[in-house]
């Protein structure tokens, strides 16, 4: 919970500026890496880049996976910031340092965000390695990430929740992976805490409620960054089938695997989406 409210907005003001004196131009794109989806990286134009350690009240990514960068260059003349990596409640964060980089993107003036995350495939046709555009989530049991005092600079009080991810940009997403001929499905998003992997019963519980892929993160980025007035496009990469599901333990190498194996068609696709973001 934020206790201080006048020095966490400080924080967010001198990090966003530190950032800007390293751009020369303040992109409208933000994408975040989950993890194995390092190599979108590699699609990018490089400007220059930031070590998370370098900027100011920064926390440091420590989960495999992700190097713990913020890449500024372009996508085909598009400017963009690349999150190589985020932070996660189970690292031992609280909710509002994993979702501070989220406050300082809105600051700096970011309108799209495109999240992506590697997933447990809980409905009967996942496949992994396959994708998914998340169109709603389910977090429950999480603590929020707006608990404590509200940040009146960013956004309101109770904020509506029924288009956090953008309705218009799942339709993009669609008709992009049509184009490229990337199969893929719409479904809810479980945010768990983790870092333990859910248990059968949990995941039997989830697909009771609606869930069609489960993970330990985007839920608390994508709700702040509604809440900041900034639109989000969501992607699962579907890595392993949920507990339960699949007769083999869960495994967090398999996890990077199967995300890397499906990461080319990750890269296009985000790389489509930003040119036709680019071009409205």
């Amino acid at each position: 919970m934020i206790d201080k409210k006048g020095e966490y907005v400080k924080q967010i003001v001198t990090a966003s500026e530190y950032i800007r004196r390293h751009v020369d131009e303040v992109p409208k794109i933000c994408i975040v890496l989950g993890s194995g989806l390092g190599p979108l990286a590699d699609k990018v134009t490089k400007i220059t880049e930031m070590p998370y350690a370098d900027i100011p009240y920064f926390p440091v990514s420590t989960a495999p996976g992700h190097s713990g960068t913020l890449l500024y260059g372009e996508i085909d003349g598009i400017k963009v910031f690349v999150m190589r990596g985020r932070f996660h409640y189970y690292e031992g964060y609280d909710l509002w340092v994993t979702t501070f980089y989220v406050r300082v993107m809105a600051y700096l003036g970011i309108k799209t965000m495109v999240i992506t995350n590697a997933a447990g495939g809980i409905k009967d046709d996942m496949t992994p390695p396959s994708m998914m555009i998340i169109k709603d989530h389910i977090s429950f049991f999480a603590e929020s990430t707006l608990r404590g005092p509200n940040l009146e600079e960013f956004g309101v009080r109770f904020p509506d929740q029924t288009h956090v991810y953008d309705s218009e940009y799942i339709e993009i997403l669609s008709e992009a992976c049509k184009k490229l001929g990337i199969k893929v499905t719409k479904g809810v998003y479980a945010y768990c805490k983790g870092p333990q992997y859910e248990t059968p019963a949990e995941i039997r519980a989830l697909r009771v409620l609606g869930a069609d892929a489960v993970g330990m993160s985007t839920v608390p980025e994508a709700v702040v960054a509604s809440h900041c007035g900034i639109r989000v496009a969501g992607i699962s990469c579907i890595s392993n089938l949920a507990a339960g599901i699949s007769p083999k333990p869960l495994d967090a190498q398999e996890v990077l695997i199967n995300a890397n194996l499906i990461s080319n068609d990750t890269c296009e696709l985000v790389k489509e989406f930003v040119r036709r973001i680019g071009e409205k």
